[in-house]
């Protein structure tokens, strides 16, 4: 049998065919125009190019699928871009001198600090807030008991929203607390993405339903738009008590994250308890999110009470995601990179940058400030690891330090810059964080508050391996093979 013989359009005699030719010669154009007009990337566009051309039919639906951005049209209409808090771009032609830092600080951080400030106050659609206190919850057993001890001291209201919430564990003592919370007449309102209810069994919407706790699932992934809403998933982590004491950070709810209990899969990770006119915006994040999976509106004092200061740290909201906060974040870390003058501190779970970002954090280095990037050696997504490896030497070669910590995974995420500015929140370092999923972090000014996550940090990169251009090559030819075929999946990790 001839290569020609098997060719769908070997034969035009059946009307079919004629058919099948029609559709696929429509489709190659659509898909075709659309590249033409609205890919970027020019590597990315003649891959479609390609794809589309030397694969017929086939080519054009793979596009339709994969190649189309549909993440910030759907986030838009699925959230209907009609955000509680304001999302008029701030006035980029303000007087230089607006800082929205206190008054009171230090003359020469306020001088230093100020146009990072003020970048930040117009990239995010929230504002300034002074006079808070950010306390680092080291782990599980730091973090999840004081959780839930704030929820059985509610008087008012609690918000809670989680990627993950498992039912077992550390987290029935969170259904019994919430329980006893609304059973009590506090106004409980708890949000869990859908994909996070699938780790354990029962589902946690079950057993609080049972238990009379309102709750929803973030986008529900039905299986006829399960590959539209896929990436749309909700990834932030936020606790709000009667409105006024917030926790926020990376941290899931799961008895894996409680390490003296040495659970089958341990969990190092990072959160923060929150005082302060900041905890507002945290309750904004969720309202937003509320009121997209419910129609309710969160209104009144018992979710909105007057805040007062309660520490030294300004701080200010970043929410992003697939939707009028698209890619906020990445041009925030930008922006914060941009800013540096003496070191960078990271430490992240999943280290996939986009380009930008890398070059960034290379001329960072080129600047001469001190880049630190810590990452798990073994990742609890294998492929991240072997796809980040393939990014390393470009860093390397521009003078930035990687290393590789031990076990158990850790899942912390910080971004420190000089002795000044933290990062902190639900971002990871990777495509998912920074463009398909919604997101939440704090960026917060405080010189102690950064010293003592800078500890954190090097007590972390102590017990790490620093990562060398010798180590590298060192690696099989299979294993190079393999990194480099997993970077071809970077765009979907």
């Amino acid at each position: 049998m001839s290569a020609a013989s098997l060719s769908p359009f070997a034969s035009l005699s059946s009307p079919w065919n004629w058919v099948l030719l029609v559709v696929s010669l429509a489709a190659a154009a659509a898909a075709l125009t659309h590249v033409i007009l609205f890919k970027r990337d020019p590597r990315s566009a003649a891959y479609w190019v390609a794809l589309v051309l030397f694969v017929p039919l086939a080519g054009s639906i793979f596009y339709l699928l994969f190649g189309i951005n549909f993440i910030r049209r759907q986030g838009r209409i699925l959230k209907n871009a009609e955000p509680l808090t304001p999302t008029t771009p701030r006035d980029l032609h303000a007087a230089p001198d607006a800082c929205p830092l206190p008054l009171d600080l230090d003359p020469q951080t306020r001088q230093t600090d100020c146009a990072l400030a003020t970048t930040l106050s117009r990239i995010s659609r929230f504002e300034f807030a002074n006079g808070n206190s950010v306390t680092p919850l080291r782990d599980g057993e730091a973090a999840l008991p004081r959780m839930v001890e704030a929820i059985r001291k509610a008087q008012k209201s609690v918000t809670l929203a989680s990627y993950i919430f498992e039912a077992n564990g550390i987290g029935a003592d969170f259904v019994s607390a919430l329980a006893d919370a609304a059973a009590r007449g506090v106004e409980v309102r708890v949000m869990v993405d859908d994909a996070g209810t699938r780790y354990s069994r029962p589902p946690i919407t079950r057993l609080l339903r049972q238990r009379g706790v309102v709750i929803r699932r973030y986008m529900p992934n039905h299986f006829l738009v399960r590959l539209l809403t896929l990436n749309l998933r909700n990834h932030r982590k936020l606790l709000v008590v009667d409105g006024h004491h917030g926790f926020t950070g990376g941290m899931n709810i799961r008895e894996g994250n409680m390490l003296s209990r040495q659970p089958d899969h341990p969990v190092q990770d990072l959160h923060f308890e929150i005082f302060g006119p900041v905890v507002r915006q945290l309750q904004q994040a969720f309202a937003e999110d509320w009121e997209f999976c419910s129609g309710e509106v969160l209104s009144g004092p018992a979710f909105y009470p007057d805040l007062t200061a309660a520490g030294k740290v300004s701080a200010i909201g970043i929410p992003d995601g697939p939707d009028a906060d698209m890619e906020v974040m990445p041009i925030a870390l930008f922006a914060a990179l941009a800013a540096a003058q003496h070191s960078i501190k990271i430490l992240t779970p999943y280290f996939l940058p986009n380009p930008t970002l890398i070059w960034a954090l290379n001329l960072c280095a080129i600047r001469g400030v001190d880049v630190r990037i810590v990452t798990p050696a073994q990742n609890n997504i294998p492929i991240v690891n072997w796809a980040a490896r393939t990014l390393y030497p470009e860093l390397l070669h521009r003078g930035c330090r990687i290393y590789e910590s031990p076990g158990p995974f850790d899942h912390s995420k910080l971004f420190l810059v000089d002795d000044a500015w933290s990062f902190v929140g639900s971002t990871n370092w990777d495509p998912r964080s920074l463009r398909l999923n919604f997101e939440f972090n704090l960026a917060c000014l405080d010189p102690d508050l950064t010293q003592q996550l800078a500890e954190i940090f090097e007590t972390k990169r102590a017990v790490s391996t620093e990562v060398t251009l010798e180590w590298l090559r060192g690696f099989s030819l299979p294993a190079r093979m393999r990194h480099g075929l997993a970077r071809l999946f970077i765009p979907l990790l």
